[in-house]
């Protein structure tokens, strides 16, 4: 526990916690960058079902955290094989709640997912980001991830969102503790 905050591997029961920070952190962080029409009908009830679906069925090799402050899930991070296959891990998704930006807790759950994704035994790893979402770059950019060139169109509910990959190297480096079961 570093902060107030503990984190540890994601259990089905957390799905709820999951889904509120999930809808909470798209409706704040991509306001202006995604259609309102994306955002306004994202609905806890609907993440839940689909989170409790994915942490029963976790594949093996990936994995889902939780950040917990006082006993509430304040954030989550899910990673595991690169979507792109090239032989790397993917941090697939890492949302804190907005309330807790700028305390110092996205870095422990993030310093989490990469020990856990070091702990896999894989060398490099990459993620996806929009690309007009200069905070959550500027995020990443500081603790060591770079952009790599590659981009893509997300369809995501018929809107286009544009994103930018970016890799962090030399995971083989990372202190970690085996945290995958």
């Amino acid at each position: 526990m570093i902060g107030g905050v503990e984190v540890r591997q994601a259990r089905v029961g957390d799905a709820a916690g999951i889904a509120a920070v999930h809808v909470a952190s798209w409706q704040h962080a991509y306001r202006g960058l995604v259609p309102a029409g994306l955002l306004d009908p994202l609905s806890v009830p609907a993440r839940t079902q689909r989170w409790a679906q994915n942490l029963d069925g976790t594949p093996a090799g990936a994995a889902t955290f939780v950040a917990e402050l006082d006993g509430a899930v304040i954030g989550f991070a899910s990673i595991g094989a690169s979507r792109d296959e090239d032989g790397a891990g993917e941090l697939w998704a890492l949302y804190l709640h907005h309330r807790y930006w700028g305390a110092g807790h996205g870095h422990v759950l993030h310093a989490h997912a990469v020990r856990a994704l070091a702990a896999t035994g894989v060398a490099e790893a990459t993620l996806w980001v929009l690309t007009s979402n200069e905070r959550a770059r500027g995020f990443y950019e500081r603790h060591g991830w770079a952009a790599d060139g590659a981009t893509k169109v997300a369809l995501v509910s018929d809107a286009e969102l544009a994103e930018s990959r970016y890799r962090l190297t030399g995971l083989g480096g990372v202190a970690g503790v085996t945290v995958l079961s």
